[in-house]
């Protein structure tokens, strides 16, 4: 053997020494998505009713995300838009139960391909795991769909990265408890001041909260398995929602019941403790994850990555944070921006009341009594946005001011300056990103069983051709 030969032969043996080391380094990352919990619903967001002592513990320790907004309220639409870095009306599937299409660049392939291990258990509702990059799928059973998720973390290969795509089935009606979701007491619960506080609701409310307090359960078993196998300073915890709380007014919706998402990170090694009010949305998810990983994210993402934040929680990445509502059982086209203090919103159907299976009046208890009381002439103003007919066209808040949104300010002489600027604000990302108001748009389902298959008319984004757009809108000021 010459000395050429023998040089080379010590670089390889180097070099298959290091490739284990150098993997391990690359940071894991778990991202645990709750299905349908507004981010007022937990501990670390002020709840006097959420017993969520693992969540408590996590943000003490992590960064609070005080202004996370998703691009939907809307379970799949959410979920791909997540996974793609895209505005929905970008993926090809902006309506509820519509499979991600062919051809959309999800992070998890690249994760995947860059060499990391990646997993999802629990509610996928986006498309074949395979299909989105995945390179194994757990149990993810009901109820909870969490069961077998510390177990997956034990049988990982050791000598690779992971990404846990966590993804729980908790808070979706119907409620299903067991011995994980605690019992809670309806005349504890705190009733937002746009439902009706009645019997009904505060039951319904128990039986939610018992199930956000399941999500609570398995954060803390997560973060005990993280910790046992000695990664928890090498591993990002990410905790959120894909939409809000399945009750009126709130799932489905633009305003901060719907479309607030909790968002907390975790990292005892890399993130700083604290909270931070930096605007932020679901689609700078998949930038910071490649980010983070160390793989360029290419030219799909529209979203902007959070690892500044991490790092500096008064760190600015965003001035404006956009969100679209479309068919939802319901039909529905709205626009919603939001920034500084203030959210703007544009509905295209003010014609029809602003509906969805969990507010309608034949679904599940709290609507149904809030359209009874209505029905009677027992609710407040406040609580009569439901039936609203017409809607307004355009609404603005002052979010800081008007927690709840229930003051709508357009149209008033002395906001006239801002609403003129967030409706240009709006019109451009609608230009730029290709979005459009379909002019044969999906029809309301009908009442009664579920039939086999939704009936689809044109998309919005479908005749822009807009699934081939990268263009993100306006992101920050100037």
């Amino acid at each position: 053997m010459n000395t050429v030969t023998r040089i080379l032969l010590a670089a390889a043996l180097a070099l298959n020494l290091f490739l284990p080391i150098q993997a391990q380094n690359r940071p894991n990352i778990i991202f645990f998505i709750t299905d349908d919990i507004s981010a007022d619903d937990l501990g670390p967001y002020g709840s006097p009713v959420a017993k969520t002592p693992h969540l408590d513990r996590i943000a003490a320790e992590g960064l609070v995300f005080d202004n996370a907004y998703l691009t939907t309220s809307s379970c799949s639409p959410s979920r791909c838009s997540i996974i793609t870095g895209r505005y929905p009306h970008n993926t090809g599937a902006p309506e509820l139960h519509i499979p991600l299409p062919k051809g959309q660049v999800t992070f998890v392939q690249k994760l995947t391909n860059a060499g990391y291990y990646t997993i999802i258990s629990g509610k996928n509702h986006m498309n074949d795991p395979g299909k989105l990059g995945f390179a194994k799928e757990g149990e993810g059973s009901r109820p909870s769909g969490s069961k077998d998720w510390v177990q997956l973390l034990k049988n990982r290969p050791m000598d690779k990265p992971f990404f846990a795509w966590f993804a729980s089935n908790d808070a979706h009606r119907d409620w299903q408890m067991d011995e994980h979701s605690p019992k809670y007491d309806p005349d504890d619960m705190v009733v937002p001041p746009f439902m009706y506080d009645g019997p009904r609701t505060r039951q319904d409310l128990a039986e939610y909260f018992s199930e956000v307090s399941r999500t609570d359960y398995y954060s803390g078993q997560l973060v005990a398995e993280l910790k046992r196998q000695g990664v928890a300073e090498n591993t990002y915890f990410v905790y959120c929602a894909d939409n809000g709380r399945p009750f009126p007014r709130s799932k489905s919706r633009l305003y901060d019941s719907g479309i607030k998402t909790p968002l907390i990170i975790w990292n005892p090694g890399a993130v700083k403790p604290g909270r931070t009010k930096s605007l932020v949305n679901v689609i700078d998810f998949a930038p910071t994850f490649l980010e983070l990983a160390g793989i360029d994210k290419g030219p799909t993402f529209q979203g902007v990555s959070l690892v500044p934040i991490l790092g500096n929680p008064k760190t600015k990445v965003r001035d404006y944070s956009f969100s679209e509502h479309n068919w939802h059982v319901y039909a529905a086209h709205e626009r919603m921006v939001r920034h500084g203090d203030w959210m703007y919103i544009r509905n295209n159907f003010n014609h029809k009341q602003n509906l969805c299976a969990e507010s309608d009046d034949w679904h599940f208890p709290a609507a149904m009594e809030l359209w009874d009381m209505y029905r009677a002439g027992k609710t407040f103003a406040w609580q009569e946005d439901i039936p609203q007919l017409p809607r307004p066209k355009v609404e603005l808040y002052h979010v800081e001011a008007d927690p709840h949104q229930l003051n709508n300010l357009a149209g008033k002489t002395e906001y006239k300056a801002v609403e003129r600027k967030l409706a240009g604000v709006l019109k451009q990302w609608v230009e730029e990103t290709g979005d459009n108001i379909p002019e044969n748009p999906t029809p309301d389902r009908k009442k009664g069983p579920r039939p086999s298959k939704d009936i689809r008319g044109e998309l919005p984004g479908e005749a822009t051709g807009a699934a081939k757009i990268n263009n993100p809108g306006p992101v920050l000021e100037g």
